[in-house]
């Protein structure tokens, strides 16, 4: 049973949603240690008792069970896969779970490049955001061999309120391109719904009250509309982010064959706010596009 008298956790990637996550580990007692590019990002988790490692050799030879959410797929193999990396320098018995947004196809790579070093691997893509992580209420999707999802179960409960295991390898980044997919559509409707309320001279706070609680009602409604109104844009997700989500649900989608239009003129969208300098907004900031 995990707990923090016998698991040291090791936490790689602490920026927008990690430091919070990494946060609870903390204050529920495990020790932990954390690796992170830019170090000063990780100053108040080690001024709260964080060991800092310099390298994820460093994580892999300290912990037993690591934690990984970075930015990108390229990211991901580098951190468990390089020279330097997690698994490369891995030991038995170590779980390894990969939060990030990634590939399918690399999350059944890690699975199996730990299973030949008896490591046990789960992709786990989270979504709830800022909020979900500082509130320890994310959505948590895992993927990989149950028992070893019932192992790290404890540890997911410190981070998430709805902790789902989705079945084999890769199952949990499927999910989150399910999640992603329906994301991309409902944040064109959150900003239209924004402009065409403040076109008809209407408040757009008395507008949500209306219409946040009814059919329309959504997590993005609810918790991002009002930043929009606020003119705040700062990332609880990055643009940047949310486009790597969305060309790899493009890319998996046309390789079962299916069409996503909705997906695509969202990725249309988003890629020319991006050109424009809008890549480290939050996705709230597609309200810009109507540049009014």
């Amino acid at each position: 049973m995990i707990s923090p008298e016998n698991t040291v956790i090791g936490f790689v990637g602490t920026g927008v949603m990690g430091k919070s996550m990494a946060g609870h580990l903390l204050k529920a007692g495990y020790p932990l240690v954390v690796y992170t590019r830019t170090k000063e990002k990780a100053s108040e988790l080690i001024e709260n008792g964080a060991e800092w490692a310099e390298t994820p050799l460093e994580v892999a030879k300290k912990a037993n069970v690591i934690i990984t959410i970075v930015g990108y797929p390229a990211d991901v193999e580098e951190v468990y896969l390089g020279e330097n990396g997690i698994i490369t320098n891995g030991r038995e018995n170590t779980y390894v779970i990969d939060m990030t947004t990634s590939t399918p196809t690399l999350a059944k790579r890690i699975y199996e490049e730990a299973g030949k070093k008896g490591m046990h691997a789960i992709d786990a893509p989270v979504s709830g955001g800022d909020i979900g992580a500082r509130d320890a209420k994310l959505s948590i999707m895992a993927g990989g061999d149950r028992d070893a999802f019932l192992a790290v179960e404890p540890i997911f409960n410190l981070l998430g309120t709805n902790i789902v295991y989705q079945g084999k390898a890769g199952a949990g980044q499927h999910t989150k391109m399910c999640n992603q997919i329906a994301i991309a559509s409902n944040m064109i409707g959150v900003c239209e719904a924004v402009v065409y309320a403040e076109k008809a001279g209407l408040d757009p706070r008395t507008v949500l009250q209306s219409i946040s609680s009814g059919a329309a009602g959504s997590w993005s409604l609810s918790n991002l509309a009002p930043r929009i109104i606020d003119g705040n844009f700062e990332p609880g997700f990055y643009i940047k982010h949310f486009i790597k989500d969305m060309n790899i649900a493009l890319d998996e989608a046309e390789a079962m064959g299916m069409m996503t239009p909705g997906l695509a003129l969202a990725k249309k969208m988003y890629a020319g706010l991006s050109e424009k300098g809008e890549e480290n907004s939050g996705t709230q900031a597609l309200y810009k596009y109507w540049d009014k």
